[in-house]
């Protein structure tokens, strides 16, 4: 871990293995702003009339990573995370922490924790409740992602009408949500929605995703978010434990925990473990696609779960 200047930051704090890097600044946060390959793109979108700015009132989107509370309601989720992070660790873990915010007294704290030997990020997102009082919410991962790929997530495994009555999870869309939009892919083994720069409209869609895992691809390179779904416990927006969202700037592959009353000075987690692999061809026939996905995908679980 070292110290360097970054979009326009001057103090920026950078984490890698030798392949990889993550860099956050440390003048505005908790955010990851780079993630990808030495040398190569930053799979997270970068807003650059954002970059270099801090302080003031305004909410910015920055790009990079960030961790919001769910559900999403003005102006309590838009609190700016436009002031200098705490940071603390050592070697390869780096651990921001933000300001209590004075709209609602939540404080929001990300670890990151980069292996050695394998090019993974587990990402810890924790809320600490700072209130005299319990607060409801559900710590909630977003990820702006590099113009011009795809978001992919599961569908549930294929189980015929004889042999299961009960539906498999909810899917959830918001009223600005176009089925026949051209970007999604409804398919039978994965749902997609591509980032398209030529159509201005938003779309979005959430997903009770038991499978614990969402990808995203832009041009060669791919990065899968895994995390643990919960069936006995209740998620944000009916449901959801991955939202993806889509306009021409950016597309954000969301993931989120479940809601959690939270005592004064407690505090709830989420944890996303990153994974990030070159050189994948993704072909655009669905039944090729998944063949490609799964040994990468059943990779990162062994790494997580072995």
């Amino acid at each position: 871990m070292d110290i360097t200047s970054y979009g326009g930051w001057e103090r920026c704090a950078r984490l890698s293995n030798g392949r990889i890097e993550l860099i956050a600044p440390l003048e505005i946060g908790p955010r990851v702003i780079r993630l990808g390959w030495l040398n190569q793109l930053n799979l997270f979108q970068e807003i650059e009339t954002d970059l270099g700015k801090k302080g003031g009132e305004e909410w910015r989107l920055y790009g990079g990573h960030r961790l919001w509370h769910a559900p999403e309601e003005k102006p309590r989720t838009y609190f700016p995370d436009n002031q200098p992070v705490e940071a603390s660790g050592e070697e390869m873990i780096l651990v921001l922490t933000q300001e209590v915010e004075k709209t609602t007294g939540i404080q929001k704290r990300i670890i990151l924790e980069m292996s050695e030997k394998v090019n993974r990020v587990k990402v810890t997102h924790q809320l600490w409740n700072r209130n005299p009082w319990s607060v409801e919410f559900a710590p909630w991962a977003l990820s702006v992602m590099r113009k011009g790929g795809v978001a992919i997530v599961p569908q549930e495994p294929f189980v015929s009408h004889q042999q299961k009555l009960s539906p498999a999870r909810p899917l959830v869309l918001w009223s600005y949500t176009d089925m026949s939009d051209p970007r999604w892919r409804w398919g039978k083994r994965l749902v997609t929605l591509r980032q398209d720069t030529s159509i201005s409209l938003p779309t979005k869609a959430g997903f009770g995703n038991t499978l614990g895992w969402v990808g995203y691809w832009v041009e060669g390179f791919l990065l899968l978010k895994l995390f643990s779904y919960y069936p006995d416990k209740t998620y944000p927006d009916f449901g959801s434990s991955v939202e993806i969202f889509t306009n021409q700037d950016f597309l954000e592959a969301e993931t989120l925990a479940p809601l959690s009353r939270v005592s004064p000075g407690a505090m709830v987690q989420h944890v996303e473990d990153w994974f990030l692999f070159d050189q994948v061809n993704l072909p655009g026939e669905e039944e090729a696609m998944e063949k490609t996905l799964t040994p990468l995908v059943e990779e990162a679980i062994q790494e997580v779960y072995s």
